[in-house]
């Protein structure tokens, strides 16, 4: 065991996220210079079949998951949070009781989810993702500075695309992309929102920022962001081809926020944008 390793717990161990970033700790490599990341604990709500499993390949058997997340707290410097919502305040609970940073990666969440996680950060260490690629991050970005540099009589519409199985719509990511296009025009994405166009409609209102949901198979999620003006557009693609990328992406956020000082961060604090 390394005692200099970062310890990270994994709440929603059993999920298909949960079981992505665990197999990406077996073998996470450690950047020159930093501690590496160890699994210290795996989580999930009591009566899950995988509560008495081994956690996963490559991490010792006797390394089970378990519904006791406040013990599993008490031995972690960061839990990794993609669970559920009705989980959320359990979650928070046990990280500040345990002193340990929180990442959370639960999409589907409400404005008291995040009155929550404000009165949290006042105490721990918290980063809230909507999407924790560093592509989507990146995306984020410069969607902000497109809407900001183009006028209202662009028209921005936000589509995605997710498995059969996702029940939020429209996804967190694609709402997280609508809101850096409402910062970036100085607006209220909730004022300035439609979603799922049907009948006669009428013209389309300028300002609006359209939302289109699109579910099937097994896609792991594509978001485009369309601004389109008379004669021209501009498409802003993320296509995930696995979702390996959002287990790497949670693990170096988890690396960087361990250690932090209480607050709410965000995935483009770890990218330093």
């Amino acid at each position: 065991m390394n005692r200099n390793a970062i310890k990270v717990g994994v709440l929603g161990a059993g999920g298909r996220m949960g079981q992505a970033i665990i197999a990406q700790l077996a073998d996470w490599p450690a950047p020159a210079g930093q501690p590496p990341l160890m699994l210290s604990g795996a989580v999930e709500r009591a009566g899950h079949p995988s509560c008495g499993r081994a956690a996963g390949p490559g991490h010792p058997e006797t390394l089970t998951v378990c519904s006791n997340i406040g013990a599993i707290a008490h031995k972690c410097d960061v839990l990794i949070d993609f669970s559920a919502p009705a989980a959320l305040a359990v979650s928070l609970e046990a990280a500040q009781e345990g002193g340990c940073a929180l990442l959370i990666g639960t999409t589907g969440l409400e404005a008291v989810h995040h009155a929550a996680i404000d009165a949290a950060a006042r105490h721990i260490a918290v980063l809230q993702a909507a999407n924790t690629s560093l592509g989507v991050t990146l995306l984020a970005r410069l969607v902000e500075q497109a809407a900001r540099a183009l006028g209202p009589e662009w028209d921005i519409e936000i589509a995605e695309l997710h498995h059969r199985m996702k029940v939020d719509a429209p996804s967190g990511t694609a709402l997280a992309l609508g809101e850096a296009a409402a910062r970036g025009r100085g607006i209220d994405l909730a004022s300035h929102r439609t979603s799922g166009r049907d009948g006669i409609t009428g013209a389309r209102i300028e300002g609006q920022i359209g939302f289109a949901s699109l579910r099937g198979g097994s896609a792991a999620g594509d978001h485009m962001v369309l601004l389109a003006s008379d004669g021209e557009r501009i498409e802003l693609w993320h296509r995930a081809e696995d979702r390996a990328i959002f287990a790497r992406g949670a693990l170096k956020a988890a690396q960087w926020l361990a250690g932090k000082p209480a607050g709410r961060y965000a995935m483009a604090d770890v990218l330093g944008l």
